[in-house]
């Protein structure tokens, strides 16, 4: 009577499978969450800098109040003021604050060059706390 000296073998080709299966489903389960972090990351970038363009065009629209210094406003002020510089700069400063987290906007005016920063806090997606787009541009 012959013996079988392959015995178990076919168990152990199917243990080391479901390890390489297993490995490799967690490696996809990694890939798919960066991805998923760098798409949010992109997503809020984008919104800053449309705002950004935003409040230009919106400075463009009423020119003579913006080259005057009527847009000009730090990070941490809040809008005030009346007439359209002020509604618009209300209205810019509170969709950067439901817009980004912890957003903020200022605008300062040199002559014709106008500077708009606008600033977030990437801390839940994994970046670093403050980012921040600055623009320049002619008004």
């Amino acid at each position: 009577m012959l013996r079988s000296t392959g015995r178990g073998f076919g168990l152990l080709e199917v243990l080391v499978t479901i390890l390489i299966l297993s490995v490799g489903l967690l490696g996809m389960a990694a890939l798919q969450l960066n991805a998923m972090k760098f798409n949010q990351t992109a997503s809020v970038r984008t919104h800053a800098v449309v705002l950004a363009y935003d409040i230009a065009d919106r400075m463009r629209a009423n020119r003579a109040v913006a080259r005057a210094g009527g847009y000009s406003i730090s990070l941490t002020a809040s809008a005030s003021g009346s007439g359209i510089a002020g509604s618009d700069l209300t209205a810019w400063k509170e969709a950067i604050a439901s817009s980004l987290p912890n957003g903020q906007g200022a605008v300062s005016v040199s002559g014709n060059v106008t500077k708009i920063t606008v600033q977030w806090d990437e801390s839940r997606s994994g970046g670093s706390v403050a980012q921040q787009f600055e623009f320049e541009t002619r008004i």
